[in-house]
């Protein structure tokens, strides 16, 4: 796409008018501030293109461009679909939406052999946690502290933040907290609650990209199992390999009864959430399907591309490999060199949270990245840390230039600090 300077520039300052006008103007100001001005108007594989022509490096998307952006395979699987039928009456049955759910159980294996399908990752929260209530009769549940699991008003109880609940208490009431230090923590809880499930991510992406305790998660699974709690891990942000394994609860041996997917699950194009459950979660289902139903669940345009992303995830499954291996080393490097800035670095497989010691300094890195042409994801939870959440199908250029626009982020900001 060509556009000739004097129009980009025009056509990027209407954009933000009316972002300004009909959303919000600190949406404005933060569009402004990351595209310098410019606005997104093309993208493929780890590149976005500007209005202006600049091109940035894309290591951020809050982990949905696990495949790159406008990957062929996936843009043709849209086309297809929505030339022959892109919406389902939901009266007749589609064939679209079971193959999906087919390969999806297929691809995670086990025991999860239902499908729910939502738009979102909410969606996926909501239903999996209807579902716990209704086939326990028990209303309580169990969310982590620092947890994130989305904005609506049911997912929104269970995270773990004061900013998105204000003027909205009371939410969905009987959420209680555990402590993702203490092994005992669930045990406790349903001693002192009648506990419908516990939700937990493995890894928690808005929360500095803290990692759970895999033999702490485990004695959770026994003591909610024993009390009869059904266990749901939430894996939006961080299953379908973006930390390595196709699910990290399931690759740990976590005796789960649910696992939740989305983000990269449509592809990098469209917007569709799983909760892959068992027959015993989804037995309100089983009993009336009629008793949690959305107009777009399992809409035929987003599961077509279920099949295609999974395989795709699959052929660059060895891709991801090394590139995890090259962030933690680049990061590790980062760490050593500028020890007065840099608290920590954490992260598994294509997700990677680096600390700074004040959001003030993470502020002033985050300006440098956007200023050098690269894309990252702030941590909504933890001021301090930025994430780093580079696609399966990156170069080795891709990621050398995203450490050279780090280090030299990093080092500006320090000198400044």
């Amino acid at each position: 796409m060509t556009v000739l300077p004097t129009v980009a520039r025009a056509e990027a300052k209407e954009t933000f008018r009316r972002v300004k006008r009909h959303f919000s103007p600190a949406l404005a100001t933060a569009g402004k501030f990351t595209g310098q001005g410019a606005v997104e108007v093309e993208a493929q594989g780890s590149r976005v293109i500007l209005s202006d022509g600049r091109s940035l490096l894309d290591f951020g998307s809050y982990a949905v461009a696990l495949l790159g952006h406008a990957n062929p395979k996936i843009t043709e699987a849209v086309r297809d679909q929505l030339d022959r039928m892109p919406a389902s009456t939901r009266s007749v049955q589609t064939s679209v939406s079971p193959l999906a759910a087919e390969r999806l159980a297929q691809y995670l294996g086990g025991d999860l052999n239902r499908v729910y399908f939502g738009c979102g990752g909410a969606d996926a929260v909501e239903v999996s946690v209807k579902l716990a209530r209704m086939a326990t009769g028990r209303t309580t549940v169990l969310a982590v502290d620092g947890a994130f699991h989305g904005k609506s008003l049911g997912a929104l109880a269970l995270t773990d933040n004061p900013r998105f609940k204000a003027g909205l208490e009371p939410l969905l009431q009987g959420v209680v907290r555990v402590s993702a230090d203490d092994p005992e923590a669930v045990a406790k809880a349903v001693r002192e609650h009648d506990a419908a499930a516990v939700v937990f991510e493995p890894v928690q992406a808005e929360n500095g990209v803290r990692i759970l305790d895999e033999a702490v998660l485990a004695r959770w699974c026994r003591d909610a199992h024993e009390h009869g709690a059904f266990v749901i891990a939430d894996e939006i942000q961080v299953g379908l390999r973006r930390c390595g394994p196709r699910s990290m609860a399931l690759a740990a041996g976590l005796d789960v009864d649910c696992v939740l997917l989305g983000k990269p699950l449509g592809g990098g194009v469209m917007p569709v959430s799983a909760a892959v459950c068992n027959d015993r979660l989804y037995a309100p289902l089983l009993a009336d399907p009629m008793v949690h139903t959305a107009t777009f669940s399992g809409h035929p345009l987003s599961t077509a591309v279920i099949p295609v992303a999974l395989d795709l995830i699959e052929r660059h499954a060895e891709d991801g490999e090394w590139i995890a291996h090259a962030m933690a080393q680049g990061l590790a490097e980062l760490r050593e060199q500028f020890p007065e800035a840099v608290v920590e670095t954490r992260g598994r497989g294509l997700l990677w949270g680096v600390d700074y010691r004040s959001p003030e300094l993470a502020g002033a890195v985050l300006t440098g990245l956007a200023q050098r042409g690269m894309v990252v994801s702030p941590c909504l939870s933890r001021p301090t840390t930025i994430r780093l959440l580079p696609p399966i199908v990156a170069t080795e250029a891709d990621v050398k230039e995203a450490m050279t626009m780090l280090t030299d982020a990093t080092a500006e900001a320090a000198a400044d600090a």
